[in-house]
């Protein structure tokens, strides 16, 4: 064994977060055991608040301390305009751009039948649910520019279509600061296609 059981355990638990790999689950045992008590329980409590006081909230399934996340409390905001992503991170994104003014609904996912989702698995019913009861007049599609998200976005568009709601879908191009050169035949086809005046 190379470390006690309690560092080992330490370890194993650390490597089972996203993007953590054995080696940095290791760097961060040691880095927790190296700091001061009160900041390694400053972080095991954060996490069990977390846990403790976040849940979903019950009008688009984001992140939420109360039974409405912020954007839906947010009067404010364009209740008719709604952005629909596949997890609750992806809204932080949106949020960054400081373009969008409208809320959120979120899928929980793409379809992948690879992965064993389908629609049923998704919160597909309670977009439609939404779109009927708060007359939404547009629904931005912006899942990932994957295959499953390209196949959620179709599937959205045929199921919203026929309700007369308008579904756009967020244009995808080239970075800012990239090379055509190095840009993929896909990628680059998009950029045309979704060309602006200037």
């Amino acid at each position: 064994m190379l470390y006690t059981p309690a560092v080992a355990r330490l370890v194993e638990e650390l490597s089972k977060l996203p993007g953590v790999g054995p080696k940095t689950a290791q760097r961060l045992a040691f880095h927790l055991l190296k700091v001061p008590e009160e900041e390694a329980r400053s972080l095991a409590e954060a996490i069990l608040d977390a846990r403790e006081k976040v849940a979903y909230c019950r009008r688009c399934f984001n992140f939420a301390q109360e039974e409405l996340c912020e954007f839906c409390r947010d009067g404010r905001r364009d209740p008719s305009l709604v952005c629909v992503v596949e997890r609750p991170q992806d809204i932080v994104a949106v949020e960054k751009t400081g373009e969008f003014r409208g809320l959120y609904h979120v899928l929980g996912g793409a379809i992948s039948p690879i992965d064993g989702i389908g629609p049923e698995e998704l919160r597909i019913r309670e977009l439609l649910e939404r779109v009927r009861r708060e007359g939404i007049r547009e629904v931005i599609v912006a899942t990932n520019p994957r295959v499953e998200g390209e196949a959620t976005a179709m599937y959205l568009a045929n199921l919203l279509k026929p309700l007369g709601v308008r579904t756009t879908r967020i244009a995808s191009g080239l970075p800012v600061g990239g090379d055509l050169e190095y840009a993929d035949e896909v990628t680059l086809g998009r950029a045309l296609r979704g060309r602006l005046e200037i």
